[in-house]
């Protein structure tokens, strides 16, 4: 079993883009940049549900902690060559400082708004399950 479980804060560097599969489920990635003094980008992808919050809850400029699972995708390059990118399968996301004005997701730091699909009653295990 591989537990890749991973909880990052930053500052949405890309608005959210979203699209569609082939079975006509929301997919909407973002990126984040994690590292306020250098330029650090993760990727973020949020299905379903999540996909639809996400698209209107955060802008460009918000800080955010995310959680999810770390995963690493491929894809081809234009060069050809195979190229690896290491991203965030989205569970759940706060945002801490919005950008927007007038929005339900706009809150003063002291206000959270907290979304997720996950309860953690559902990602706890075992001290035996870990493998370190």
């Amino acid at each position: 079993m591989s537990i890749a479980k991973a909880v990052i804060s930053g500052i949405v560097y890309r608005n959210p883009e979203k699209r569609f599969t082939g079975n006509n489920i929301p997919v909407t990635s973002f990126t984040l940049n994690i590292d306020e003094k250098e330029q650090s980008l993760i990727r973020v992808v949020a299905r379903g549900n999540l996909a639809e919050t996400i698209e209107s809850a955060i802008t460009k400029g918000d800080k955010i902690v995310v959680e999810g699972r770390l995963q690493v995708s491929s894809f081809q390059a234009e060069d050809g060559n195979e190229k690896k990118v290491m991203e965030i399968d989205l569970s759940s996301f706060e945002v801490i400082n919005s950008t927007k004005t007038n929005s339900t997701a706009s809150k003063s730091t002291d206000d959270v708004v907290k979304f997720s699909e996950v309860e953690m009653d559902d990602v706890l295990i075992g001290e035996e399950e870990i493998p370190f």
